[in-house]
């Protein structure tokens, strides 16, 4: 189903961390519902005004009942502070929701594992959300540097729950690698740093279970129009974007 772009109203904005935030914005297009692993293209800024490009925001939830989706993002430059400086009220405009998404149907009747690391955690709560109401309990398995952020709500739709940080000041002191045992599982879903999917990558090849990774790229077009955000894979270039963000771990890491 083709993106659409459309404006949008905040409906809320906090800010978990000193640059971690979760908006909440209204989505009534529900003949447009974002699955898992998809994303929108996010923009509070006029056209003719730095920065150029919109900025790819992955869907942390969405709640078709309540008609609303929200983005757990980092501010990390001009683009995400103009985001960050959003009120409840204030307007923005989103195009998507746009790439493949991950496929929960083959996770049916599997043991799953979910693996996240930072902000790469943010699309694996609609993950665990989908999974859970199909039937599925994945264990999820988070690392962050020093102080988690999200993992309550995870609580709720997963079974085992488990976090490492670099600092050690939370949880398990090391890297969620360590922490994983990918022989216990048939799936692995990761999305995070690419060198932890890499790392979470290789395990999963030598235990033989499957290893499905999301992508993250600067992106200028979203729509697979531009090419900038294209990757090297095993069959050629593919666009992120467009063919992407969700790969087989196999097809873009090789192992």
């Amino acid at each position: 189903m083709p993106a659409i772009a459309c404006d949008v109203k905040v409906l809320d904005h906090q800010r978990l961390t000193d640059t971690i935030c979760l908006m909440t914005v209204s989505w009534p297009q529900r003949d447009k519902a974002p699955k898992a692993g998809q994303f929108f293209m996010l923009r509070c800024w006029p056209a003719d005004v730095a920065p150029v490009l919109s900025r790819p925001i992955s869907v942390h939830s969405y709640d078709p009942e309540l008609a609303v989706v929200e983005f757990l993002y980092e501010v990390r430059g001009k683009g995400t502070e103009k985001l960050a400086a959003l009120v409840p009220g204030d307007t923005l405009s989103l195009v998507g929701p746009s790439g493949n998404g991950f496929n929960v149907a083959e996770a049916a009747g599997k043991r799953v594992a979910l693996v996240g690391g930072g902000i790469g955690t943010a699309p694996l709560y609609q993950l665990a959300k989908e999974l859970c109401e199909a039937g599925t309990k994945a264990d999820y398995f988070c690392g962050f540097r020093d102080e988690p952020y999200g993992m309550d709500r995870f609580t709720k739709v997963c079974g085992k729950v488990q976090l490492a940080t670099d600092s050690g000041r939370f949880g398990f002191h090391g890297f969620v690698t360590q922490l994983l045992k990918p022989e216990e599982y048939d799936l692995v879903l990761c999305c995070g740093p690419e060198p932890m999917m890499r790392a979470v990558a290789k395990l999963c090849d030598a235990a033989g279970t499957r290893c499905i990774v999301s992508l993250e790229r600067k992106m200028a077009c979203g729509i697979g129009a531009c090419l900038g955000c294209t990757c090297h894979t095993e069959t050629g270039g593919r666009c992120v974007c467009k063919e992407g963000p969700v790969f087989d771990s196999k097809e873009v890491f090789g192992a």
